[in-house]
């Protein structure tokens, strides 16, 4: 099996499932509950947060525990635009966001009377920041705007986001999901992020929400008092001690201060910004080997200020669905956009805001590298590709045949 799919997911690392060991053996209490076996399992809770609050360069309170990316984007969302504030009911956000965000809008958009501002997105999947300037008003509560996108990997200029946002005073929330451990985190840029520990190697079903220090959320859930009363639930200890571990391993790996504030589109360290070049290189030359294979595909997303693992291509006359059946018939795990869809093949949502046809969006499939892609992986790949689109060649020759006949 040839794996390119790893925006969907990643392979637990050894050093997280080593961390989650213990507390799904020996360490099993509550972390709630008052006796030892309970502060056994609160401990590591606590040290968990401290040590993912030192790579972010956050305060530990900063950080609130989810069951991941999904809940911490929906916790912002829809926690911030309704904790009651002096503002009215006015979000700001664009039509390419993953649908954890997207929904969450739309849920307030149609059932509690908030009017939503979605933002022209350029071809290249960049967002308008004009229109985000004259967008925001007095009533504005909350901008949300995705650092990178999980379909096409371009990057936005959050920067500059940020300032218009800080000049204006008006809260941002990114969705950082894709983003974390491939690019540079500074959060000193943005007031709400969300995270998904699956996307860095780490255990599924973990997430978590920074939140800067001083802002009030709203729960989306009720049953108690965890999370400062933020997020109620028994926390998931083993996971949450996996996450650390893979965000450790995903950003010290090699070493050097994951947090470097004068770069935002830069890998966090110098070991990871070899591993960036290195699948950038790969996904360069799968990007090279389809065009030869198919010559009228077409790459979508800015070529330049995107994710070094993402490659998103559409494939005129053929469809999404199709070309993933026969790749995964060839061995070969691709997608076409946000796993989040129970396996349903639909237009992306994302290549339609950026102003494509529905017959690129359809045809797209979307191929996303990670540390365990080799070089040897992506020729294999590429002679599956070359296989699948010879095979379609012959249908049609079959086809024009019978019907000349």
């Amino acid at each position: 099996m040839i794996y390119l799919d790893y925006n969907a997911t990643t392979p637990l690392c050894d050093q997280s499932r080593q961390a989650m060991l213990p507390y799904l053996d020996r360490y099993y209490g509550n972390p709630s509950s008052v006796h030892a076996a309970g502060r056994e399992a609160r401990a590591a809770i606590d040290d968990s947060r401290d040590r993912l609050a030192k790579l972010l360069g956050a305060k530990s309170h900063e950080l609130i525990f989810t069951s991941g990316g999904t809940e911490s984007c929906n916790l912002a969302v829809l926690g911030l635009a309704r904790c009651p504030t002096s503002r009215g009911g006015h979000v700001i956000s664009n039509k390419a966001e993953h649908h954890a965000v997207l929904n969450a809008l739309e849920y307030l958009e149609k059932r509690e009377g908030f009017e939503v501002t979605w933002l022209n997105v350029s071809r290249d999947g960049v967002i308008d920041l004009d229109h985000l300037a004259a967008a925001i008003r007095p009533e504005t509560r909350l901008v949300s705007i995705m650092t990178a996108n999980n379909e096409t990997g371009v990057i936005q200029p959050m920067r500059k986001i940020s300032c218009i946002c800080r000049e204006r005073g008006v809260l941002l929330h990114s969705d950082m999901v894709q983003s974390f451990g491939k690019i540079d985190t500074d959060l000193s840029l943005i007031d709400a992020a969300s995270f998904a520990a699956h996307k860095f190697y780490g255990p599924k079903g973990a997430g978590l929400l920074f939140l800067r220090s001083g802002l009030s959320i709203q729960p989306i859930m009720f049953g108690g008092a965890h999370e400062t009363g933020r997020r109620p639930g028994t926390e998931n200890v083993a996971a949450i001690a996996g996450m650390a571990a893979a965000a450790e391993w995903m950003l010290r790996g090699s070493g050097g201060s994951p947090n470097r504030p004068d770069v935002w589109c830069q890998p966090p360290v110098a070991g990871a910004a070899d591993e960036q070049e290195r699948q950038k290189a790969l996904r360069d030359e799968l990007g090279a080997h389809v065009a030869r294979i198919f010559p009228k595909a077409q790459q979508n997303g800015d070529p330049v200020c995107r994710l070094a693992n993402t490659l998103n291509v559409s494939f005129p006359g053929f469809d999404s669905e199709t070309l993933l059946m026969a790749l995964d018939l060839e061995g070969v795990c691709a997608s076409s956009g946000s796993a989040c869809m129970v396996g349903s093949i639909m237009a992306s949502h994302v290549l339609l805001a950026m102003g494509m046809s529905m017959e690129r969006a359809k045809s797209a499939v979307r191929f996303s590298l990670g540390k365990q892609t080799s070089a040897e992986e992506i020729d294999r790949a590429a002679g599956a590709i070359a296989r699948v689109f010879e095979r379609f060649a012959k249908t049609k020759e079959k086809d024009r045949a019978y019907a000349v006949a």
